[in-house]
């Protein structure tokens, strides 16, 4: 595991962008798993500058998203729409590279399989993009006493479709489809970002806390090739403003189900 700790949020969005951006370069095309959200937004504006400047290009990429809300594709409060607005409409993404959830399925079960198997075909993912909320979850793996293994429809909890309120997603949806934990962890490598004091307590227990469901983020700490991406106010309830931490199988597995 591999802890950066920037100075502003940013900086922070500068380093993600860049690390991105590298993927991108691989020969034959990336295949990225990426998240919507607050903690994104900044992000993806310095991947679209980075675009624009020409040291970027999304031609050869594959994208997957980690989750979708139980709304129809062209909802504007839809995550498809947030990645049309913020990323798709703004680089040279290929429109037939784009993998999305269909939120609004009348199968869920069927749709997520579906998405699992368009994955494994292009997959693993070559890179894994994703948050955490400040209750610790990933994706929309709400903390509990199992995580979904792979895709499927979850309940959202309270305090999460609080946060969507308070992002402006409004009606909020008590269910999405979300990708499961076993699949983020299959992918090649993992980049968890978080900015903001309020992401704290969360990034602690994910970092130096039991691997457990109560935390899903904590799950990540198991993969070989994860690289943590903070601001100081994310970090600052590590014990150490450490850049390498122990490494991942010195800690206590859990299972996830």
């Amino acid at each position: 595991m591999k802890i950066e700790i920037l100075p502003t949020p940013a900086v922070l969005a500068h380093a993600v962008a860049n690390r991105l951006a590298k993927a991108l370069s691989k020969r034959g095309g990336a295949v990225l798993l990426l998240p919507v959200g607050k903690t994104a937004v900044p992000v993806y504006r310095e991947l679209v500058r980075i675009h624009a400047a020409g040291r970027a290009s999304f031609r050869r990429a594959t994208t997957f998203n980690l989750d979708e809300l139980r709304v129809p594709p062209d909802d504007p409060e839809s995550f498809r729409s947030f990645m049309e607005r913020r990323l798709f409409s703004k680089v040279d993404l290929p429109r037939d590279r784009i993998r999305f959830l269909r939120g609004d399925a009348s199968d869920p079960e069927r749709e997520c399989a579906r998405y699992e198997r368009a994955l494994a075909r292009k997959g693993p993912a070559d890179v894994a993009f994703v948050g955490v909320g400040v209750n610790g979850h990933v994706a929309y793996l709400e903390p509990g006493r199992s995580l979904a293994p792979r895709t499927s429809l979850v309940r959202l909890s309270a305090s999460t479709r609080r946060g969507l309120a308070a992002d402006g997603v409004r009606p909020v949806s008590r269910e999405a489809l979300s990708v499961g934990i076993e699949t983020i962890l299959s992918s090649r490598r993992i980049l968890l970002v978080a900015s903001g004091r309020r992401k704290a307590r969360a990034v602690a227990a994910a970092l130096e806390g039991p691997v457990t469901p109560r935390c899903p983020a904590s799950f990540l700490s198991l993969h070989p090739r994860l690289e943590v991406f903070l601001d100081r106010g994310a970090a600052s309830r590590l014990t150490s403003a450490r850049r390498r931490s122990p490494p991942a199988r010195s800690r206590r597995r859990r299972a996830p189900a």
